[in-house]
């Protein structure tokens, strides 16, 4: 693209009454395309060297042309105009705020100017060199800082704090009738047949936008892989695709309500269910043992804080990775960690192990271990074979049943 094409779209007042003049008037004013042309891509020292020489032959037009006449008004506009363009080479952030708050949009302004983005609210390229943009803290919103007050999306974040939960219903389509042929963000006439612009479904609302609210860019849809257990992407607007990526790490996901059937066709959900149950049973040992606290054994679980909290709330990264079967790895060589750690380096987790009551044979029996069974009472452990979920009577809840007796003897002979 060419400097005065930039240039031209930046700010296109500029040019905007040149194509009634004459070419002789545009060459005068020294605002000829050779004045500004360069390769596409590049940007060099020599662009406001010829913007100085512009401004210098402008400005001794202006002394020739008769005073107070058309042709000296119009060049005085376009004198200013140069050195306006010029100034925002200089310093293209002299009078721009670094952070500006709208519709709880926290907008920062970026620094870069090599990295080219696209603006999210026109749908253009972004020239970090020659035009300001904003980024929004919260919700990554990306902007040209000239379409900051054309923005009318309020930032997706606050409605990740607000209402953190999924659409749980699959594509919940209405039909274009129900959205009055409008785009269901800006409101812009859309239709089917692309006039006056196309309607492009999102698979996460079910509802149809513009192509400006809508770049047909995919993500993998919460409900399809709840219900389905399918992680095929799938075209979404931009305000679901942006929603989608804040909510992904967070735990709002609670599968034993939503599909329990689940668990009956995907083993993997079965076998991280049992780890983490496992580690919610070792985090006793772990805030009571002063060296597992000063290991900070349970920091390396800091990304999935809720496996320490519950074994039941799973985040749609979660099941992401359990699909690919990354998590799998990651937590059975975590359970193993934490498991030495209690079975093998610590002498004080392994005073707090179990000997089986009922059978007094073998080794020490921890309740995370997979060959026991735990009192749902004292949380006595015993072997399985041994105890078979209290059909067989727990010894150490007998003895307490019994010593609550004898209390309860003694206050009535005290009494």
């Amino acid at each position: 693209m060419f400097c005065s094409e930039v240039y031209a779209e930046s700010k296109p007042e500029l040019f905007s009454g040149s194509r009634t003049h004459t070419s002789d008037r545009t060459m005068d004013l020294g605002l000829a395309e050779d004045h500004f042309s360069r390769p596409a891509g590049s940007f060099v020292a020599s662009d406001i060297e010829q913007l100085k020489l512009a401004i210098e032959e402008c400005k001794k037009l202006i002394l020739e042309l008769p005073e107070h006449s058309e042709r000296q008004k119009d060049t005085v506009v376009k004198l200013i105009h140069l050195r306006l363009k010029l100034q925002e080479l200089k310093d293209p952030e002299e009078d721009e705020p670094n952070l500006r708050i709208l519709l709880e949009h926290r907008f920062s302004k970026e620094k870069s100017k090599s990295v080219k983005q696209t603006c999210d609210k026109c749908s253009t390229i972004i020239w970090g060199l020659i035009q300001t943009w904003y980024t929004c803290t919260g919700c990554y919103y990306r902007c040209h800082s000239k379409c900051m007050n054309l923005i009318t999306k309020p930032c997706v974040r606050s409605k990740v704090s607000h209402q953190s939960e999924y659409e749980l219903s699959i594509c919940p389509e209405i039909g274009l009738d129900r959205q009055d042929y409008r785009c269901a963000e800006c409101r812009t006439p859309i239709s089917l047949r692309g006039v006056p612009s196309e309607a492009r479904q999102c698979d996460y609302t079910g509802q149809y936008y513009c192509s400006t609210c809508h770049w047909n860019d995919t993500a993998i849809i919460p409900a399809r892989v709840i219900h389905n257990w399918e992680f095929e992407p799938r075209k979404v607007c931009r305000s679901s695709l942006r929603y989608l990526a804040l909510m992904m790490p967070r735990p709002v996901l609670r599968l034993k309500e939503i599909n329990p059937l689940l668990f009956n066709f995907v083993e993997e959900l079965v076998e991280i269910r049992k780890l983490r149950q496992d580690i919610l049973l070792m985090k006793p040992y772990f805030i009571t043992c002063k060296e597992a606290m000063e290991a900070r054994l349970l920091l390396q679980l800091q990304d999935r804080q809720h496996f320490v909290e519950n074994d039941d709330m799973y985040s749609l990264q979660d099941l992401i990775d359990i699909s690919s079967g990354r998590l799998s790895c990651s937590l059975t060589e975590i359970h193993t960690t934490f498991a030495k750690h209690i079975k093998l380096d610590c002498e004080r987790c392994q005073a707090k192990g179990f000997v089986c009551e009922l059978c007094k044979e073998g080794d020490i029996l921890f309740p995370f271990d997979s060959h026991t069974s735990v009192c749902h009472d004292c949380s006595a452990v015993f072997h399985r074979d041994c105890y078979y979920d209290n059909s067989t009577t727990c010894p150490r809840c007998a003895r307490m049943t019994e010593r609550k007796q004898d209390e309860d003897v003694l206050d009535v002979k005290e009494a």
